[in-house]
């Protein structure tokens, strides 16, 4: 996989959580995922498919993050993920990637995005549906940890 279909997503998502909820992550070294397990507590996912390309994005985030990210956007503060904190994750999904999708057709690549599928709970999976490497890139921050993963054919 491409750094230009790589750093779209990464630029987005900062963006997003930057804009909508005044936070910065700090991102770490990108690597190869080889399993479907999600590195935290509630994901969003969302196909795109394109002429050139299709694949997948998602975001994942530790339950403390993301119940942050639920305070500082929506000025409430659930003890739990709730469907509020699951709606949340699935509307920043759609942030993310239409800002990634903004990006990469200013470079000629055009997709179409699918409605986001978010998931909860311990232990829970990811399955993308392009058969390709799964690029998996963890983000810091002081109230936790988010990830992102991306596989485009």
């Amino acid at each position: 996989m491409r750094a230009e279909f790589v750093n779209p997503f990464l630029i987005s998502l900062m963006n997003v959580l930057n804009t909508m909820a005044q936070l910065e992550l700090k991102p770490g070294a990108p690597r190869k995922k080889s399993d479907e397990l999600a590195r935290g507590d509630v994901s969003g996912l969302i196909g795109m498919v394109g002429p050139q390309t299709r694949g997948s994005f998602s975001i994942t985030f530790d339950k403390a993050l993301a119940l942050e990210v639920m305070r500082r956007m929506l000025g409430e503060a659930p003890s739990s993920i709730n469907e509020e904190v699951t709606d949340m994750v699935g509307e920043i999904t759609n942030m993310v990637t239409g800002g990634a999708k903004r990006i990469l057709g200013e470079k000629g690549y055009d997709f179409d995005m699918a409605t986001p599928v978010v998931v909860a709970g311990p232990n829970h999976t990811i399955a993308h549906k392009a058969d390709s490497t799964k690029i998996m890139m963890p983000f810091e921050c002081e109230y936790g940890k988010a990830t992102i993963e991306i596989c485009f054919e």
